[in-house]
């Protein structure tokens, strides 16, 4: 009798390690793949640039293209490929940041509350992330009976639609963006208002009562809370004297003292009051109300299922990354490098039209620095979602229109007066600015130490067997 032969079939799990570094590779690798493609393509969309680098790899592959020669037919059908690919590009980084987001949010609840999934399951709980989405794009795709068909189908897309079209102004470097508008400001607002129109119809097409109070909810929301939004970018425009977002990020500077946020004594409490703004029109704890799941099932959500409930769930945590981004953008001195101006990225471009190699070297520490701050401002609105519990509709609109419309027009007031006083002393903004840097270096680094403290009396400590 023949003794049973061992399996040596590989299992999976056989060798963790490299399961988890695989994992976490191609995690990260496809966001940054993603980003290099944003860092080539945005500057070599532009007509001229596009021109020269096509005349260029004609002469080095020995096609004989050229430019020159071709009519204006030629050039427009040029320049519309170049731009649909970094529509492309642009969307798709969209969607993978927000899966990401996702996955990192996951994580942050799994160390703050203990929870098993996201906190065991897979390489650094990146399995259940994939596990989720795989198990909304196979669900049932249901359409309830009494629901407006057309309308419920179409909801959705009016939702990405309003998150996509705001990749098109955001700017993610020096040179690193896909239209740099005049009136960028007033893009990104009105292009933001298809989020509303896309719930409004999530809850009025779905014939549910639940649902129609989830979307009235959102719409009294989103409506109310952007006032005091765009009374506090009024601040960081008043001060740049432009509504294109470069040009505000331009009239910064890299250090804290010469962000927006501290250059005027009203800075702080503009910034507070867009951040809060932009939390709720985002629908983030504590301003979840419209799909509070305690009382309305799911709100303006509650018929949807699959791919279509995933949709507004990526848009909704795609948001982090674009409500991150605008507040870097007007507060934060956005992508702005210390020891590298103006004057850094003209001398590193060269004469020719096809920039030199040490000006793409800035144009990557320019996205870098963008990222790093963009990623710090999500993880904090991560923190405050898993820490503050959700309030009352009244409450929630008590503190729209009785403190924050009003504390927004102290702060467009008081920076009005403060850019007059300027232009008689203009040593007072870089004094304002270094006392209030300072002031919140101490803050934050208080804030840690009793951060610190508290993991230290609870016994807890970071755990990376599980990475």
């Amino acid at each position: 009798m023949t003794g049973r032969k061992h399996d040596r079939t590989p299992r999976i799990g056989a060798n963790p390690r490299g399961v988890v570094l695989g994992t976490l590779a191609f995690g990260f690798g496809l966001p940054f793949l993603l980003f290099s493609a944003v860092l080539l393509l945005s500057p070599v969309s532009r007509p001229e640039m596009m021109i020269a680098l096509v005349k260029r790899l004609g002469e080095r592959l020995g096609t004989g293209w050229n430019p020159d020669t071709w009519s204006a037919t030629g050039h427009q059908l040029l320049y519309g490929a170049s731009t649909a690919v970094l529509a492309f590009v642009l969307v798709t980084f969209g969607a993978v940041v927000s899966g990401m987001t996702v996955w990192w949010e996951m994580r942050v609840s799994s160390r703050m509350q203990s929870r098993v999934g996201y906190n065991r399951v897979g390489a650094g709980g990146f399995f259940q992330w994939v596990a989720d989405a795989v198990k909304l794009l196979f669900k049932e795709d249901l359409v309830p009976a009494e629901a407006d068909h057309a309308l419920f189908r179409a909801a959705p897309y009016f939702v990405l639609v309003g998150f996509a079209l705001v990749f098109v102004a955001l700017p993610f470097g020096e040179s690193l963006v896909a239209a740099d508008l005049d009136v960028g400001v007033f893009y990104v607002v009105s292009v933001t208002a298809l989020v509303v129109i896309g719930i409004l119809l999530a809850g009025w097409s779905s014939n549910s009562k639940w649902a129609l109070f989830g979307g009235m909810r959102s719409a009294a929301q989103v409506i109310s809370y952007e006032i005091p939004a765009g009374l506090a970018i009024l601040v960081p425009v008043l001060m740049a004297g432009t509504l294109s977002l470069q040009g505000i990020i331009r009239a910064q500077g890299p250090w804290p003292w010469q962000w927006f946020v501290f250059a005027t004594p009203a800075g702080p409490l503009a910034f507070l009051v867009f951040f809060i703004a932009q939390l709720a029109e985002g629908n983030r704890t504590p301003f979840d109300l419209p799909e509070a799941e305690s009382e309305l099932v799911a709100g303006y959500l509650s018929e949807y299922s699959s791919f279509r409930f995933a949709l507004y769930f990526l848009v909704e945590f795609g948001n982090l990354w674009v409500m991150a981004a605008l507040s870097v953008t007007l507060f934060l001195g956005g992508w702005q490098v210390p020891f590298a101006g103006p004057e850094a990225f003209a001398a590193a471009k060269g004469a020719g039209v096809l920039p030199d190699l040490g000006w793409w070297g800035l144009q990557v520490l320019s996205m870098s620095t963008f990222a790093v701050k963009t990623l710090l401002v999500v993880n904090l609105v991560v923190w405050i979602r898993w820490t503050l519990p959700r309030i009352r509709v009244d409450q929630m609109m008590t503190l729209c229109w009785k403190y924050l419309v009003p504390f927004a027009f102290v702060a467009l007031g008081v920076t009005l007066l403060w850019m007059i006083l300027e232009r008689q002393g203009p040593a007072v903004r870089l004094t304002t600015g270094l006392v209030l840097s300072l002031a919140a270096t101490a803050g934050a680094a208080i804030f840690l130490r009793k951060t610190y403290r508290n993991l230290a009396a609870a016994g807890d400590r970071l755990d990376l067997t599980n990475w």
